[in-house]
């Protein structure tokens, strides 16, 4: 494993990493950043939690220039709002270190405060396809003094019904640029994209193997209806981070205001929150400040955070692949999670199906929130108990 500096990446930037604890490369970073450096087009196949956003922010802040107001020099065009905000709050620290501001620009939020700080001088755009367009469109921003365009996460823009956006958004920067584009797969109009707006491309190509149940510790609980979030609570009250995953959003609201209620701090994520109200519940989730986030499957795709201790099926997915999505964020970046799920009576034999399914034979083991396993899950072993 390489360290930055052994990549290229100038003192000041590795000197900002350092003091957050980074020094060694991630697999992607450590392909991507050296061609990027080079001022190449690269193109890389890599999932969610890989490292991606280092993978294309140290080279161009490292190569970029500063910017006119309204004329930014640097371009990432990203799926959604909370990827936004989640690609400016780890590049802006390393970008104060070469004095270049970083925005992130998307819907749902303050057209005219965007306005404002673009007129400011922001140099590296973060933005999601639908917002960049009305910008442009009305004349507030210019991409003719972009050097460095960013597709991110192209296969979700895709799925989302993006591209045509994006491609609109691309055809505009017209002059000499460097694109990078990143993607957990590089076919169909993924591969499209690559080939007409990337010029003679290094591709770089991370092995992300499908999420795995051997990725991850599984417990599955049967739980009583009124105690049910308190054996939330007492999970979460042992661990750093915790991901409790719904069925709807007034379930979602319901469960983190019982758990506020007993003194666990806990927010709710859904899409019919304000857009404010979902940033600053993302942002105290990843700082820390808070332990317990309930999200719904379709919010879900916008927490991009690592070091989550535990995922808590606190309603049991509809199915396996969901399961493993959900499951997922807790073994993200080359860590082992502990997946829990809780089962009410009435949910036993679709949890049965749901485990035959994902090849697990694991007990439903009857627990109460006063438990002591609840305490060490990671280390009870659920196959002794029951023999």
């Amino acid at each position: 494993m390489a360290t930055f500096r052994e990549l290229g990446v100038s003192d000041s930037l590795v000197d900002a990493l350092e003091e957050r604890g980074i020094t060694d490369a991630f697999a992607i970073q450590e392909q991507s950043i050296p061609d990027a450096l080079a001022g190449k087009d690269v193109c890389g196949k890599a999932k969610t939690g890989s490292g991606k956003t280092l993978a294309f922010g140290l080279p161009i802040l490292q190569l970029m220039e500063q910017a006119e107001p309204r004329r930014p020099r640097a371009l990432a065009l990203v799926p959604t709002r909370e990827l936004a905000t989640q690609v400016r709050d780890e590049l802006a620290p390393l970008g104060k270190s070469r004095d270049l501001r970083i925005e992130a620009i998307y819907g749902g939020s303050s057209m005219p405060a965007q306005i404002d700080a673009l007129e400011s001088g922001v140099d590296f755009v973060v933005a999601t396809p639908g917002r960049m367009i009305d910008l442009l469109q009305q004349k507030e921003v210019s991409v003719a003094d972009v050097d460095h365009v960013i597709v991110d996460e192209a296969d979700r823009m895709a799925d989302m019904g993006f591209l045509p956006q994006v491609e609109w958004i691309l055809r505009q920067v017209e002059g000499d640029h460097q694109t990078l584009l990143f993607s957990a797969t590089l076919d169909g109009a993924v591969d499209a994209l690559v080939r007409r707006y990337q010029t003679d491309p290094v591709t770089h190509e991370v092995e992300s193997p499908t999420t795995t149940v051997d990725q991850m510790q599984h417990r599955f609980l049967a739980v009583h209806q009124m105690d049910k979030a308190k054996v939330v609570q007492s999970i979460s009250d042992s661990s750093h981070r915790t991901l409790a995953f719904v069925r709807t959003k007034r379930a979602a609201d319901r469960l983190a205001e019982t758990l506020n209620k007993e003194g666990c701090k806990s927010a709710a994520i859904h899409g019919d929150l304000r857009q404010t109200s979902r940033e600053r519940a993302l942002k105290d989730f990843s700082n820390g400040k808070l332990g317990l986030l309930v999200a719904t499957d379709v919010a879900a795709r916008g927490i991009h955070v690592d070091d989550v201790d535990v995922v808590i099926h606190f309603d049991p997915p509809e199915d396996h692949k969901t399961y493993l999505h959900r499951s997922g964020r807790t073994a993200r970046a080359g860590q082992d999670g502990l997946v829990i799920t809780l089962v009410l009576w009435d949910q036993e034999l679709e949890v049965r199906r749901l485990q035959k399914r994902l090849g697990l034979d694991i007990p439903i083991v009857e627990m109460f929130s006063n438990d002591d396993r609840l305490t060490d899950l990671a280390s009870w072993d659920p196959l002794a108990d029951a023999s």
